[in-house]
């Protein structure tokens, strides 16, 4: 199903940050948050086992139950199972991203692709979550960035594993959709070039901001417009490195990515734009995107997103982004610019 026609929304949810991610966060603050989404209208919600061993699914179920299931849309994700012992968080392999749930659940957590655990996973996120379907699985981070050189080996057994049980329950109606959701291309490039399983479309997370674009439109988008399988947006703020954050790529920035974040911040004060409208509304501007899903873990950053989508942005600021060679120029600017 196409995810324009599926999703409520351009602008969407995202758990991760509410897994505990870089802090301990109060439980009344995540509540507080979600809350603070669903009162201003967001009705899809993405979520992950992967985000807090399980936590961030848990807080987004405890908010979902206060209303009815057919008035939401929900995601989560397949790749890792979350068990009931229990491991030190800091000496988990996370390749490229060590660290990054340190503060969530210490339940241990193993990557597996396979036919089987994909249904036990989605068993598991159904009572994390408390709901009885889930609208929309990702197969979650079958890339360089976790998996090192043995991702192609997790490739193929998610091909022939977890891509093939998701077909089946979208073609069953158990699901309405199903892609990855990962923060490279290549993964996605590989899955857009299988004869089947097919998916609907795809979540990448980090690789179409200001800051990271240019490898997604070399490929990656015109191959995905050409099938006609869209894309939800993760990550636009960069980890947060582009509205005022220290992490780029979930750790800390380097002095190139800080540069140019002042650079565009700077162009932005200038033109009198806001970082959060400049990121969102490039990140829509694709004919691709379906949604974007920034997180947030303070209830006041959701009415700071949605007044973003609304604010007008000069045709000067984008012309000057692309003079500096901030821009790629194939890369579509938002409606008016």
């Amino acid at each position: 199903m196409s995810l324009t026609k599926l999703l409520p929304g351009r602008l969407g949810f995202g758990t991760a940050p509410l897994g505990n991610m870089f802090r301990a966060i109060p439980e009344e603050e995540a509540q507080a948050t979600l809350w603070a989404a669903w009162d201003q209208g967001i009705r899809y919600f993405d979520t992950a086992p992967f985000y807090g061993a399980g936590l961030a699914e848990i807080r987004l179920g405890e908010m979902l139950t206060q209303h009815p299931r057919d008035s939401f849309l929900l995601s989560t994700k397949v790749g890792r199972i979350i068990h009931d012992e229990s491991e030190a968080p800091s000496g988990r392999d996370l390749g490229e991203k060590g660290g990054l749930f340190e503060h969530g659940r210490p339940n241990k957590m193993t990557d597996d692709y396979s036919a089987d655990a994909t249904k036990r996973s989605i068993e598991d996120s159904l009572q994390r979550l408390n709901t009885d379907r889930l609208d929309i699985v990702w197969v979650h981070d079958i890339a360089q960035d976790f998996h090192g050189d043995r991702w192609l080996a997790q490739f193929e057994t998610a091909r022939t594993g977890a891509f093939r049980v998701l077909d089946d329950l979208r073609d069953q109606g158990v699901i309405k959709a199903w892609g990855l959701g990962v923060n490279r291309v290549e993964p996605i490039e590989l899955t857009l070039a299988l004869d089947e399983p097919r998916p609907d479309g795809f979540l990448l997370a980090g690789r179409y901001t200001l800051l990271d674009h240019r490898q997604a439109l070399q490929r990656l988008l015109p191959a995905a417009q050409e099938q006609g399988v869209d894309m939800v947006v993760g990550g636009p703020y960069s980890s947060g490195v582009l509205v005022g954050g220290t992490h780029f790529e979930y750790q800390q920035a380097p002095a190139g990515i800080v540069e140019k974040v002042r650079h565009i911040t700077g162009l932005a004060e200038r033109y009198g734009v806001t970082i959060k409208a400049a990121a969102l509304q490039f990140s829509l501007a694709h004919p691709a995107a379906a949604a974007v899903i920034p997180g947030a873990t303070r209830p006041s950053r959701i009415s700071e997103d949605l007044a973003a989508l609304r604010e007008e942005i000069p045709a000067g600021f984008w012309d000057e982004l692309r003079a500096a060679g901030l821009l790629d120029p194939a890369a579509p600017l938002p409606t008016g610019a």
